[in-house]
């Protein structure tokens, strides 16, 4: 994730009561997550940004079967978690019950 306030990387942290958090280095913010809501915690005042997660329907559909509910469509992105000269990974997501699950191609 990235701070909503600097665009910089956010690092994840415990806080003394054991809670996480996520901490901007560059701008020394602290924002909670918590169901695609960051919470950015300064002193007893706490400013809400909403982050909308709408990031499925932006994804490339694909027609495969889903091994739980036999529906014959899913989402899908590819991630190169292997070496450069290794085929990528491709990552799948069901349309209608949300398994996720992998072909490495």
């Amino acid at each position: 994730m990235f701070c909503p306030k600097c665009s910089s990387i956010l690092v994840p942290k415990k806080g003394k009561s054991g809670k996480r958090y996520l901490y901007c280095q560059k701008c020394d913010k602290r924002f909670y997550h918590e169901e695609g809501k960051i919470t950015e915690v300064s002193g007893e005042k706490k400013d809400r940004i909403i982050i909308v997660s709408d990031a499925e329907e932006k994804l490339p559909i694909t027609t495969t079967k889903c091994s739980k509910c036999n529906n014959n469509k899913a989402y899908y992105w590819v991630v190169q978690t292997r070496a450069a000269d290794e085929a990528p990974t491709k990552f799948l997501k069901c349309t209608k019950c949300g398994n996720r699950w992998r072909d490495y191609g």
